[in-house]
């Protein structure tokens, strides 16, 4: 029966129009070395004769397996995850897969939904860069027998491999940078949500960082709604209603976009920074836009994560009875910028 002309070709109208099998077709498309060249030849010649595109879900479920791998970040605003994607897909790509990536936009319920799609595609592996616990998500989707490795999260011992970076140490290095440029009033601005594991553990860092002073430099905090923008501007409203001697000096923002807000409204409200007020972030995150001087921060290593954590995967994927699972740590580095490093000038000026 000739097949109809606005339909996409289909495996058996390739194997008509070469006069051979089914079986045939199929063997080139996944098994050349089986085939003859002169019929390999013959099959591709009717393949792109007619337009057949394949079916790579088909043909994966056809072979029992996947070629493509989950990634859901938490936000793909943050440059951050954008560079675990790039250096995930650069390890996925030296094995023939494919990444395919969800981003959940900072909502929990969204994760859920993108984990359950990759769930459902079948993905050989997921990787996964929450912000809070997901233990039921990975659990739904590991009953399948798909393997899951976190980034930069740490579920603590259990079935799952996890890279991450040392977030208690970011806090520290934003703490003691700060310290060490003249900083004695030092305010942490973030959201008070516990169970967001790299904000908590960052609040950790810079203490300990404080802690180390002695009592010579004071420590606040101030809570804000989420790690937006729109966020910083409205911390920096209320700090710049307080005078020059009872507003901190030092602020560590939780993320470069938050630092990014705060900057701008401090600014406009004519605080020096950093004059007046030394200010960074503590993610790295390149789309946090500064126009009017370069943002303090501390880089994450994010293509680091991504091929470590595809590395892992791709281990569970090919020995999952042998397989060991691992906690891998990538330490942070202080990225000095202008935000920060004009205030100890300032200060020794002014003396």
């Amino acid at each position: 029966m000739p097949r109809e002309s606005d339909a996409p070709p289909k495996l058996r109208d390739v194997a008509q129009h070469a006069g051979v099998s089914m079986g045939t077709v199929s063997h080139v498309l996944n098994h050349p070395g089986k085939v003859s060249q002169k019929t390999r030849d013959r099959v591709r010649a009717s393949i792109e004769a007619l337009g057949f595109v394949r079916d790579a879900n088909a043909s994966s479920l056809a072979a029992g397996g996947s070629r493509s791998i989950g990634l859901v970040v938490i936000d793909l605003a943050n440059s951050m995850f954008v560079d675990v994607a790039l250096g995930s897909q650069q390890v996925a790509r030296e094995r023939g897969l494919n990444v395919l990536l969800a981003g959940s936009q900072d909502d929990f319920e969204l994760q859920a939904a993108n984990v359950d799609f990759f769930d459902e595609a079948r993905v050989a592996g997921l990787l996964l860069a929450p912000m809070r616990d997901s233990a039921g998500q990975i659990s739904k989707i590991r009953k399948r027998g798909c393997p899951v490795v976190l980034v930069n999260y740490d579920p603590g011992p259990g079935d799952d491999c996890c890279v991450v970076v040392d977030n208690e140490q970011v806090g520290y290095l934003a703490g003691r940078h700060l310290i060490d440029e003249g900083c004695d009033r030092l305010m942490f601005v973030a959201g008070s949500d516990p169970s967001l594991q790299p904000v908590a553990l960052r609040r950790e860092g810079l203490r300990r960082a404080v802690r180390e002073t002695a009592g010579a430099v004071r420590f606040e905090e101030l809570h804000v709604a989420d790690l937006t923008e729109a966020s910083g501007v409205r911390a920096a409203e209320r700090i710049a209603a307080r005078g020059p001697d009872t507003r901190p000096n030092g602020v560590v923002a939780v993320t470069d976009t938050l630092a990014a807000g705060f900057i701008a409204e401090m600014t406009r409200r004519g605080v020096d920074v950093p004059g007046e007020m030394a200010v960074m972030g503590c993610d790295h995150n390149s789309t946090a836009t500064v126009t009017s001087v370069t943002l303090t921060t501390v880089s994450m290593h994010g293509e680091r994560l991504g091929a470590a954590a595809m590395g892992l995967l791709l281990e569970e994927i090919a020995d999952p009875d042998g397989h060991l699972h691992q906690r891998v740590v990538v330490e942070p580095q202080l990225v000095r910028r202008g935000s920060t490093t004009g205030f100890r000038r300032a200060a020794l000026a002014a003396e």
